[in-house]
């Protein structure tokens, strides 16, 4: 019998199907992870990243299809996951993604090794168990888009360096422990515009920056920090603004004298100290959520589009509001 046609059969199957014999896997990046893995404890969640099998074909990460370099790496919802960030992420120059994300036993700092990844676009670290300060290294990395360190006890003051990330569309710095003021350079992002601008939850202090009137966000959410003074610089007829929300702080500004943009339908005003009554202009928006309750608001409430769609929660414990759904005037 002739066995050089299976043989050949066998190889072809040996060669194509198994894949410890596969050469996507770029063998630098391979290394790197294996280290990552190591560092972290060889966690059950990385169990697929086995040094027989190819790289690209492990959980929680991605290859470019052309160049089977790591792009993403993406670890998250495992609270079996402990340690830090390993400096060795920084070691894999083709990143464009990386995301740490729900893994309440991850602690430490943010690594500078974060800064050697100049391809990265997206970075998301939250809900975790960080802290220290957000790093003025994150500046360095100008293909950024979308910063999240949301959900972490982060501390420190904002570093007015970020503004300077040519091409960041959203920030989440939520749910931290951050002190300080709003940085006035956060007028000047080079695009003049964040999609998502998120510093709820924190304890920030002082007053709104002038100079955040040149921006135009569509979601900003400030809520539940120690903020006073005068907010209307973030409210304009030109802006694109989809939601605002200002509550439980100190603000203080005459709600009547506010231009809304025609795209708003969502305003949260609770909590704070703002006067004057509420405009007219209020009834032409498609609102589909507004809070003004807790503030020293007066007169009645206008009759017309939404408004009355709310309930009295939205408008009661002000200084002498009226009208529906409110009790009437006198």
């Amino acid at each position: 019998m002739n066995i050089f046609p299976v043989f050949l059969g066998f190889l072809f199957i040996s060669t194509f199907i198994s894949p410890s014999l596969s050469k996507n896997c770029n063998p630098q990046d391979k290394k790197v992870l294996l280290k990552i893995k190591k560092a972290l404890g060889n966690p059950y969640l990385l169990a697929s990243w086995d040094p027989k099998t190819d790289c690209c074909d492990w959980y929680c990460l991605e290859c470019n299809p052309d160049t089977h370099r790591v792009i993403s790496l993406t670890l998250f919802s495992d609270d079996r996951l402990t340690g830090q960030i390993p400096a060795e992420v920084g070691d894999l120059p083709y990143l464009e993604t990386l995301l740490f994300r729900h893994l309440p036993n991850l602690n430490g700092t943010i690594p500078p090794a974060i800064a050697k990844l100049k391809n990265l676009k997206t970075l998301r670290l939250s809900w975790t168990n960080l802290s220290g300060p957000v790093p003025e290294f994150l500046a360095q990395l100008k293909n950024l888009s979308y910063l999240d360190l949301s959900f972490n006890k982060l501390s420190g003051s904002i570093p007015s360096i970020l503004s300077t990330l040519p091409n960041l569309d959203s920030l989440h710095l939520d749910r931290n422990r951050l002190t300080g003021s709003i940085p006035e350079s956060f007028g000047n992002f080079p695009t003049r515009s964040l999609y998502l601008f998120f510093l709820s939850h924190n304890q920030l202090s002082g007053t709104i920056p002038a100079s955040l009137a040149n921006m135009d966000f569509n979601t900003i959410d400030l809520s539940r920090n120690m903020l006073q003074g005068d907010a209307s610089v973030l409210f304009g007829s030109n802006k694109t603004t989809f939601r605002i929300d200002l509550s439980r702080n100190m603000f203080q500004f005459d709600l009547s004298k506010l231009q809304f943009p025609n795209s708003l339908a969502n305003l949260d005003l609770n909590h704070n100290k703002i006067m004057g009554s509420i405009p007219a202009r209020l009834t032409e928006l498609d609102l589909q959520f507004l809070n003004v309750s807790y503030n020293r608001l007066c007169g009645q409430i206008p009759v017309g589009g939404r408004l009355q769609s709310f309930d009295y929660s939205t408008y009661f414990h002000n200084r002498c509001l009226c009208g529906a759904p409110l009790e009437s005037c006198k």
